[in-house]
């Protein structure tokens, strides 16, 4: 018998094989963890592969033309993606994210998206299928991903000015040619669309006002323009709780310039407080994944490239459920594997993290894993 050889990228974020329970434990829909958080939403990454370095997910520094992506072999097919997913959602899982990297350099992503999309609930409704990209491709694909099933796409974009823009994304790519990607997927029927940035203070803060100009003016206030904390996933990016902006700082800005109304949350879970215009010209969102946790309400979990399962953002540890899959497990095997893994979880980090005095961290916590390898 040949020798199996596991490449090394595969062993960056080394993860034990659930245990498959000697009682069968049958999917409910209902499926909670240890605090009584159903599983409501998966992420799952395509790529841990990006054509941009921004210096808060893959700074050019550390993700350099020497670092070693995963290779193809070791990537889950859309066939393996799709049966955990199926499995998901026997659990009660409503929501498919598709994350990366950047998820549209995955060649045929379509395909995926037409598997996922044929997937129901256990009541027989469609699943909310979105996804998440940086905008980079989007012109050339809105069309052929809103056929294929997607529903709506959010586009990460930290600025308007385009020197600004170039400078964030260290590869001197045109803040034009997301604003197009934007327009295609709007187009496209893709909605709605929101579209998130990133704020760091001393970086493009500045951006704040134009940013929401430019959405309140355009696409008749369809698009929900969300301002996110800078977050301390990983350890690539050198972060410091004097670069993070807070949430309420944003509001304080925003509100000087226009009114606005709070709004209720769409459902639970939620990241975003949600804030309407007054004048009823769209809709913003903050995300205070610093200064506000929101730990308590956490429903999503997390599928690497590879097919790790994460239990949360900051996570430092996956379950290998691609070991499952491809050791001859059958579905109910890996339904109560899956059911064991997401009942033990009592991750809550963003709330640990708050109760501590600034820039520390929970005690003896392991580095965590990078956020281009699992998505936002």
């Amino acid at each position: 018998m040949g020798e199996t050889i596991i490449p090394l990228a595969d062993l960056r974020y080394a993860a034990p094989v659930p245990v498959i329970p000697a009682q069968a434990i049958p999917a409910t829909g209902l499926l909670a963890d240890r605090l009584g958080r159903p599983l409501r939403d998966l992420r799952i990454s395509v790529t841990d592969r990006c054509n941009f370095r921004c210096s808060y997910c893959m700074p050019k520094e550390v993700f350099d033309r020497d670092y070693v992506f995963l290779p193809q072999t070791s990537l889950l097919s859309f066939e393996e993606i799709t049966r955990l997913a199926r499995i998901f959602v026997a659990h009660g899982v409503q929501k498919i994210r598709l994350t990366g990297g950047e998820p549209l350099l995955r060649k045929g992503l379509e395909s995926l998206i037409g598997l996922l999309a044929g997937l129901r609930t256990p009541d027989g409704d469609a699943l909310d299928i979105t996804l998440t990209t940086n905008g980079s491709v989007l012109a050339r694909k809105a069309a052929s991903l809103r056929a294929a099933g997607l529903q709506r796409v959010t586009v990460s974009l930290d600025g308007l000015d385009d020197a600004v823009f170039r400078r964030m994304n260290d590869v001197d790519f045109p803040v034009a040619d997301v604003l197009a990607g934007i327009e295609a997927a709007h187009a496209a029927g893709l909605g709605p669309i929101k579209v998130n940035m990133v704020v760091q203070r001393g970086v493009n803060a500045q951006e704040i006002l134009p940013m929401a100009r430019y959405f309140r003016d355009h696409f008749d206030g369809r698009i929900v323009l969300r301002f996110i904390e800078y977050m301390d996933v990983g350890a690539s990016n050198g972060w410091r709780m004097d670069q993070v902006l807070p949430s309420a700082e944003v509001l304080a800005l925003l509100q000087a310039e226009w009114p606005l109304l709070q709004l209720d949350p769409t459902a639970a879970g939620e990241t975003a407080e949600r804030w309407r215009y007054a004048d009823g010209r769209g809709e913003i969102g903050l995300i205070s994944s610093v200064t506000r946790a929101f730990c308590q309400d956490c429903n999503r979990a997390r599928l690497s490239t590879e097919g790790k399962l994460f239990l949360c953002l900051f996570a430092s540890r996956g379950h290998d459920l691609r070991s499952l899959l491809r050791g001859g497990a059958s579905d109910a095997d890996i339904t109560s594997a899956l059911a064991g893994v997401w009942g033990a979880r009592d991750d809550r980090y963003s709330e640990l993290r708050a109760a501590l005095p600034a820039a520390a961290g929970p005690a003896g916590a392991e580095r965590r894993v990078e956020m281009h390898y699992i998505g936002g």
